[in-house]
C-alpha cells in the first residue's frame, strides 16, 4: 500500500536572476567599472548556491530512510520502477505494484484478492502515510485466517486502511499515535532503525512515492477488535 505513502511518490525551483542583472546596467557611459562588477558576482553566487547539492539534497529519494532493512531492501531492488529511487516517481498504489517486496499487499489493495476491494483509486487520490506489510508478513499468518479476512470484504477493507494515515509523515515525526483511514489509531513507537508500529517491526521507512511515504513492515496490522 501503496501507515502501506504510496511517497516511499516524492518528489524545483526556477532561477530567474537574470533579470536583475538588466536592471543593474547603469546609464552613465563614462562608469563602465561600476557597471560591470557587483550584480553579476551576486547573480553567480546566488545560482552557485541554489544549483549545488547540498540546496537539491531535500530530493534525494534516500535521504529519510530509516530501518534496519533498507540495506537488504536495495540490495534486492537496486534500481528499476521498485527501487527507493523508482517508487518516487509514482503515486503509492502503482509504486507499490512494482515493489517485488509487496506483491500480496497489491493484490489486495487491487481487488486480485477479493473484486469488492479495491482501493487503488483511493490511495492513488490524497497524500497518505502507508504502512505496507512485505509478503513475508502475510505469509506469516496461517492460511486459514488469511482465506477468512479476504472472502469477508468488509473485514478486509478494515484490515487495509488501518494500515493508511491521511497525509504524508516523514520518519523524523512518525513516533507517536495516529489514526488511520479505518478510524482507529495506531502507535509508533522508537526512532531510527528502531521503529515499532503497534507489533510490527519497521523493515525500511521513509520510502517516498509521489503522494504517500511508505514503511514497510514485517506484520500484518489487525485493527482492535470492537469494544
Amino acid at each position: 500500500m501503496k501507515h502501506t505513502q504510496r511517497t516511499f511518490a516524492g518528489a524545483l525551483g526556477l532561477i530567474a536572476v537574470a533579470a536583475l542583472g538588466l536592471s543593474a546596467c547603469s546609464m552613465d557611459s563614462d562608469t563602465p567599472e561600476s557597471s560591470s562588477a557587483p550584480a553579476p558576482e551576486a547573480s553567480s553566487s546566488e545560482m552557485a548556491t541554489e544549483s549545488s547539492p547540498a540546496a537539491d539534497s531535500s530530493m534525494d529519494p534516500t535521504a529519510n530512510l530509516v530501518g534496519s532493512g533498507c540495506s537488504a531492501y536495495a540490495e534486492a531492488v537496486p534500481s528499476g520502477d521498485g527501487s527507493v529511487a523508482g517508487m518516487a516517481q509514482d503515486p503509492v498504489a502503482v509504486a507499490a505494484s512494482n515493489n517485488p517486496l509487496l506483491k500480496t499487499l497489491t493484490k489486495a489493495v487491487s481487488g486480485k484478492l477479493n473484486p469488492d476491494v479495491d482501493l487503488v483509486d483511493t490511495l492513488n487520490g490524497a497524500e497518505f502515510t502507508v504502512f505496507a506489510p512485505v509478503d513475508e508478513a502475510f505469509a506469516a499468518i496461517p492460511e486459514k485466517d488469511l482465506n477468512a479476512v479476504v472472502k469477508d470484504s468488509d473485514m478486509l477493507t478494515k484490515v487495509l486502511t488501518y494500515h493508511v494515515v491521511p497525509g504524508e509523515i516523514q520518519p523524523a515525526d512518525i513516533a507517536g499515535t495516529h489514526t488511520t483511514v479505518e478510524g482507529r489509531d495506531l502507535e509508533v513507537t522508537g526512532s531510527a532503525d528502531n521503529l515499532m508500529v503497534n507489533d510490527a517491526k519497521v523493515v525500511c521507512g521513509g520510502v517516498q512515492t509521489a503522494n504517500a511515504v511508505v514503511y514497510l513492515v514485517d506484520t500484518v496490522l489487525m485493527p482492535p477488535a470492537d469494544k
